[in-house]
């Protein structure tokens, strides 16, 4: 990746994105230093330990939202965990958990500001998948133990042993948890048994547009889980296409409709990194 595109980036990310971006994009590529992006991300929990305030913006409330937490522990397992935020958002998830053992997508305070449609929920949420498996997996991936971490695997697996029409960002949860849940060859036959379905809901053209999950979706890094299901040539076509989905302003864009136009520049902030972030794991730029 020529280096003009990484510096029209940061100048999107200067102008245009959150503080937390901000810290994150100078850690992950100008050798910027852990604490700011620690700092930046606590300005988001709130007195019950959760995580809330829009971390995730396409629901604009200030209460803590299950999505929430999987935001912050992405951030963190970038910049290294920080055990006291991640034991007080663990023990909100407790508060939260359904009798089923996992948490829902959304609960009912999300209405009390704008959001996308997706966001609404009914006044007693089922738990779901999403984001249950993902928020395990993430913990998973950096050993770090807490209580409620038992019975939301219990409820993974049975998901995951009864799973029917799974959508996009289910089977994306499902993949973060079996690649870190310790159940190794439990985890691999169950991977081996998702894998056709994974294929199916991948969109193999380079330059399909709307949204769609694509390989680099599923396998961000080239030790990714997912990684094996696709060839070579197919990751160097969709590296290819990746880098040249940057706009001329130096962001990548949203591919479905954001709430507002602060949501829409926050959103393209994170897509921005997150970008950047598998065009550097596959080595398109150091």
């Amino acid at each position: 990746m020529p280096t003009y595109l990484l510096d029209s980036a940061q100048t999107f990310i200067l102008n245009n994105a959150r503080l937390l971006e901000r810290h994150l994009f100078a850690y992950l590529f100008k050798g910027g230093a852990r604490q700011p992006v620690v700092t930046a991300l606590a300005a988001y929990q709130n007195a019950d330990g959760g995580f809330g305030n829009a971390l995730e913006p396409d629901k604009r409330c200030a209460d803590s939202q299950p999505i929430d937490q999987e935001i912050a522990l992405r951030v963190l397992d970038v910049v290294g965990f920080d055990e006291s935020m991640i034991r007080k958002a663990c023990d909100f998830l407790v508060s939260i958990t359904t009798p089923e053992g996992g948490v829902p997508f959304s609960l009912p305070s999300v209405r009390s500001a704008p959001r996308t449609p997706w966001f609404d929920t009914v006044d007693k949420p089922p738990a779901l998948i999403n984001p249950t498996a993902s928020i395990a997996g993430l913990l998973y991936k950096n050993q770090f133990q807490h209580p409620w971490l038992e019975k939301a695997t219990q409820f993974c697996w049975r998901q995951i042993d009864n799973l029917q029409k799974p959508g996009d960002h289910d089977l994306l949860c499902i993949v973060l948890f079996l690649e870190h849940v310790p159940e190794r060859e439990r985890a691999e036959k169950a991977f081996q048994h998702l894998a056709p379905t994974i294929i199916a809901h991948t969109a193999l053209d380079p330059h399909a547009t709307g949204y769609v999950k694509m390989p680099l979706d599923y396998a961000p890094a080239p030790d990714s889980i997912c990684r094996r299901l696709y060839d070579d040539q197919v990751i160097a076509d969709h590296l290819g296409a990746l880098a040249a989905r940057q706009q001329a302003d130096g962001c990548w864009s949203l591919t479905w409709s954001a709430v507002s136009p602060a949501d829409e520049l926050e959103y393209k902030g994170i897509m921005t990194i997150e970008a950047l972030k598998t065009l550097k794991a596959y080595g398109i730029f150091k």
